[in-house]
């Protein structure tokens, strides 16, 4: 096991590396994988002569192409890591932050800061609103899924249901008051794209993500014992509502500042650790680590396509998650039923 996670990870690292300098180097200006590492290079210092000398080539890589290729692997990196921590606390592989209701909840909470013009919080204002509306959403559907001691799978998905169907009124309502500007962005975060990425997002996204992922992590063992049962797991000293509340709050940190930004991309974090599940196991710390990079190396990979996909257009990356993990999400379904007859 130890050598297939060894492998697993090298294989992840490795296309997650040729990802980004695809990802940098394909556009309307193409940029040779070498000056894109020798851009890299001298900016941490290393002269090399492979660093580009044209300063609209710096501008495009520094100033567009970057930022976006480290969004990109942010977002899918916590979006993955978020889906794995709703797996492990809900006991139910098909728990992921869109399917049940998280990210359109976040994505609310952010089209109300828009609309309304709120600037309470300054440039984290809409950050701040998406992780409120994220992490309302999660605590409606774990409430209503919970009775008589455990979370029910059946009424969590019928919950994230309602919850996605709430949050699409509400979306509706606010491009209803808003103004133009105001509709724009909306549409902006139904459909998510990595357009228009700037570094000071890539910040607030890089911070709050990797505190989040180190609390997640944290946390992993107990998800591990938590799995034998929460009767099992409170006999070997787990607080499992503690545990169930501070893992909430982490889902809607990860989701939230990812949906910020962005805006709503769907199935990443039902795909991405379900697959890592079926190659490494149910190991937590693992899964979690190994779901932070495929999570990364999907998003990079479909940025990548969406940007060149359709010929000088930029494709909603959200349509493209969708498309691939709509199908998945039928496949888990049925595979669901055939083993165990329902999803309870």
């Amino acid at each position: 096991m130890r050598a297939r996670r060894v492998l697993v990870g090298g294989a992840a690292g490795a296309l997650l590396v040729v990802g980004v300098f695809l990802s940098a180097g394909v556009g309307q200006l193409p940029i040779p994988a070498s000056e894109v590492g020798g851009s890299l290079l001298h900016a941490v210092g290393v002269a090399n002569p492979w660093a580009p000398t044209d300063p609209l080539v710096e501008q495009t890589l520094w100033q567009i192409r970057f930022p976006r290729v480290v969004m990109s692997l942010l977002v899918g990196a916590l979006l993955a890591m978020a889906g794995a921590v709703m797996q492990s606390i809900f006991a139910n592989p098909l728990a992921e932050p869109g399917v049940v209701g998280v990210s359109s909840g976040a994505a609310v909470g952010a089209a109300a800061s828009i609309t309304l013009g709120l600037a309470a919080f300054g440039g984290w204002t809409t950050a701040v609103f998406a992780f409120l509306g994220g992490l309302a959403a999660t605590g409606i559907v774990y409430a209503t899924a919970r009775a008589q001691g455990r979370t029910e799978s059946v009424t969590l998905i019928l919950t994230g249901i309602a919850v996605n169907a709430f949050a699409g009124a509400a979306l509706a309502v606010f491009m209803f008051v808003g103004d133009t500007a105001s509709r724009e962005q909306i549409v902006f975060w139904q459909l998510g794209s990595m357009n228009g990425s700037r570094w000071d997002e890539v910040v607030v996204v890089a911070v709050v993500g990797v505190l989040s992922a180190v609390g997640a992590l944290a946390l992993a063992r107990r998800y591990d014992l938590l799995a034998l049962g929460e009767r099992t797991a409170a006999h070997l000293g787990v607080r499992v509502e503690r545990l169930r509340i501070v893992s909430i709050v982490l889902v809607a940190s990860l989701t939230g500042v990812a949906v910020a930004f962005v805006g709503i991309i769907a199935f990443v974090g039902l795909v991405v650790p379900h697959l890592v599940r079926m190659l490494l196991g149910p190991a937590n710390r693992p899964l979690l680590v190994a779901s932070l990079l495929g999570g990364a190396v999907l998003l990079v990979y479909a940025d990548l396509l969406a940007r060149t996909i359709v010929p000088a257009a930029d494709l909603p990356i959200g349509i493209l998650t969708s498309l691939i993990g709509g199908p998945f999400f039928y496949w888990l379904i049925r595979r669901s039923r055939r083993r165990g007859g329902g999803w309870a």
